[in-house]
């Protein structure tokens, strides 16, 4: 099968037992770690220290500590993503020939309290994020009664995929999902408990991690479909399940602008306060200290007077930090959607307008596929022969961020 990542990969999975990520996941993770970081906000950024805020040289740790402390990441990349999900679900999906069995389902998606709507919202977030998405259409076992549910996993949950092609289609014949589920503990607690969803045409099985770290199958059995039912949404396809972060440069900005920001913020917090310097003053005296209430005599030929910096590179520091603002804003509107705040003529704006919305077209175009999907396996699973579309938002020429 050909991989995206194959040129020049430097790292290369070894997958051996069944929770082993494949190559192709261990190249991709690290474009992701950052963006997760940004997603956790100052909180996140502060828990990683030196990887995101360096030690400066001879700079103690007391002191590096400190400064850590009062820095705080602004949440540039937080911000687009959210409004580059909501342009999607700034109206409604509407749907087409859904039965409404199906229909009424859908105020429920996903078992968890979440509508079409909503659901549409989170999983697209995902998918502007990481660079894909992926969407399980769940059932019970073959003769338990229940209802089909969407269950959305981000690309750190899937782990490994085998396909093929057949009349020039490309199809699932395994998928290996990783999940975090909750188990009763004792009397009135609970522990997160590791496990390996592992999918075939028509199959599953469920395995465990148990006290000794080992994945054991603790369930498996066959469904009423005959293909795995998971579909894919990318908004920057690589290849197979692979995808490469579309706002990564926003987030690699997000990080400098948080790293000058703290740099100011701390020259800034030195040199507020004056220092005292003293001229003609014996080195040899005694120490003396200065305050409020405080006095002291020097010689005759000796002064006292305080020192500040003029303050001349600190607006060098705030341009740098417009600078930066500025190109995210530049990458968030002109990359990703084609529209500049900066004054430019009417056919300028048509171009770019037409360039950016083809971009959120293809975005939206991969969210209505998907769903479009999901409705076909959850109306399989159901036994319905009909099982409709769905059209989502596209009018994106009256939004600006």
């Amino acid at each position: 099968m050909y991989s995206g990542f194959s040129g020049g990969r430097q790292r290369v999975g070894n997958v051996t037992q069944v929770n082993d990520p494949s190559t192709a996941w261990v190249n991709m993770e690290p474009h992701w770690e950052l963006l997760e970081a940004l997603q956790g906000g100052t909180f996140a950024i502060r828990k990683g220290h030196r990887k995101y805020l360096p030690q400066e040289p001879r700079e103690q740790d007391s002191s590096y500590d400190v400064r850590l402390q009062r820095s705080v990441c602004s949440p540039f990349l937080t911000r687009i993503e959210l409004m580059l999900a909501g342009m999607l679900t700034r109206k409604p999906v509407r749907l087409d020939d859904v039965t409404d069995q199906i229909r009424e389902q859908l105020f429920d998606v996903d078992l968890q309290g979440n509508d079409l709507q909503t659901w549409l919202f989170q999983t697209s977030r995902i998918c502007i994020r990481y660079g894909h998405v992926g969407v399980l259409v769940d059932a019970p076992k073959s003769g338990d009664n229940g209802r089909p549910y969407w269950a959305t996993y981000d690309p750190r949950s899937i782990l490994g995929w085998r396909y093929e092609t057949t009349n020039g289609q490309q199809k699932l014949t395994q998928l290996r999902l990783s999940e975090k589920i909750l188990v009763p503990d004792g009397l009135y607690g609970e522990k997160q408990v590791e496990q390996v969803r592992v999918l075939t045409p028509g199959a599953f099985e469920i395995f465990q991690k148990d006290k000794k770290g080992d994945f054991r199958v603790v369930d498996e059995g066959t469904t009423s479909l005959s293909e795995i039912p998971f579909s894919v949404a990318y908004s920057n396809r690589v290849g197979v399940l692979e995808s490469f972060p579309p706002l990564a440069d926003i987030a690699e900005l997000n990080l400098q602008h948080y790293q000058v920001q703290s740099d100011l913020g701390n020259q800034l917090h030195i040199s507020a306060v004056p220092m005292l310097a003293l001229f003609g003053f014996p080195q040899s005296a005694e120490e003396i200290s200065a305050g409020p209430g405080e006095a002291f005599a020097l010689p005759s030929d000796a002064r006292a007077e305080y020192v500040e910096p003029a303050g001349n590179s600190y607006d060098a520091q705030f341009r740098r930090l417009e600078r930066i603002e500025s190109q995210i804003n530049e990458l968030g509107l002109a990359a990703v959607m084609g529209a500049k705040l900066v004054g430019e003529t009417a056919e300028a704006k048509r171009i770019d307008r037409s360039q950016g919305d083809a971009t959120m077209m293809v975005v939206a175009q991969q969210m209505q596929d998907l769903i479009d999907n999901c409705l076909r396996f959850h109306a399989d699973y159901l036994q319905e022969s009909q099982a409709g579309s769905s059209l989502v938002n596209r009018d994106f020429m009256g939004s600006r961020l």
